[in-house]
């Protein structure tokens, strides 16, 4: 066995999306390398409803994927193909934009207004990116959970994991998505394929990700680019090396994180927002469609 290490840490930094929702985001509309096939990941939580109420009005998408995880609240959603529907606590939705897509997500809180869930960009490889758009609405109930005997708890999304398999399927990367709990205090091993680049993002309590005999804590890169040596908390992307499996220690609070990993394209990424294709003349030709009312290929 060969311990991935921590290549870095680095807290999500506030932004503002859509039509004024408050998120913060770990990764995105950069360099792409360290975490290919994906493209983005943004945690958006808020206790009153002023801090996302505003959703995310009509938007295209082309070239990628979205993956919505809701924990708290719903997420109600529509598109220029006429689906509809609501996301519930627990619930994922899988959308693959393909072709192209217009669509909006209104995030709902919970009755006390509390909203809480995360958005995940997958890329499509150069010869699905003009696939036909599809949707993978996955209720609660039907993602498959594990508890270890341990105590750690996962809950899997898509790809195997602990002998249970994801519900989300066909996707081109072939990914593995998990939401893991480990117990206050207990230390844990998770195999990851070497083939994979793989993050995690930390979202409740706190611990480290790396072996016993390594120091406590590891450096960290904070929104206003300084550097410091600390365990990994909340909001908290971990960024692993290669190897074939991560070790994670959790904190007196426990700690739960999301685990992603998925085999690299290794293909050019031109971006223009949500539209992600591999080259600028894909691009300006996904904004003629928009610009022209051809953008949604209904026959894709």
């Amino acid at each position: 066995m060969s311990l991935r290490p921590v290549n870095r840490i680095i807290s999500a930094r506030p932004t503002m999306e859509g039509a004024g929702v408050r998120l913060h985001r770990a990764f995105g509309f950069g360099e792409t390398t360290e975490f290919d096939p994906f493209l983005l990941f943004d945690d958006f939580r808020g206790d009153t409803p002023t801090d996302y109420q505003a959703g995310f009005p009509w938007h295209p998408h082309r070239g990628i994927e979205t993956i919505t995880y809701v924990l708290a609240g719903t997420v109600e959603h529509a598109d220029s193909l006429g689906n509809k529907g609501l996301l519930g606590a627990g619930d994922v939705q899988w959308m693959t934009a393909g072709s192209g897509i217009m669509h909006h997500e209104m995030p709902q809180g919970d009755p006390a207004g509390r909203m809480h869930g995360f958005q995940l960009w997958a890329n499509l490889p150069a010869h699905l990116k003009m696939t036909r758009p599809r949707y993978q609405d996955i209720q609660a109930k039907d993602i498959p959970s594990i508890i270890d005997d341990d105590g750690t708890a996962a809950r899997v999304i898509v790809g195997d994991f602990w002998g249970k398999s994801g519900p989300v399927e066909g996707i081109a990367a072939d990914p593995s998505y998990v939401d893991i709990s480990v117990p206050p205090g207990k230390k844990k091993r998770i195999k990851i394929d070497t083939r994979r680049n793989a993050f995690a993002y930390v979202f409740a309590g706190s611990g480290t990700f790396r072996d016993a005999s390594e120091p406590f804590g590891v450096l960290t890169e904070k929104a206003d680019d300084s550097i410091v040596r600390e365990s990994t908390g909340n909001r908290s992307l971990v960024v692993f090396g290669n190897g074939d499996e991560i070790v994670v220690q959790a904190g007196d609070e426990g700690i739960r994180f999301l685990l992603a990993s998925g085999q690299p394209f290794e293909e050019p990424v031109a971006w223009y927002g949500p539209i992600v294709m591999n080259t600028k003349e894909e691009v300006h030709q996904a904004i003629t469609d928009l610009r022209q009312g051809t953008f949604i290929r209904k026959s894709a």
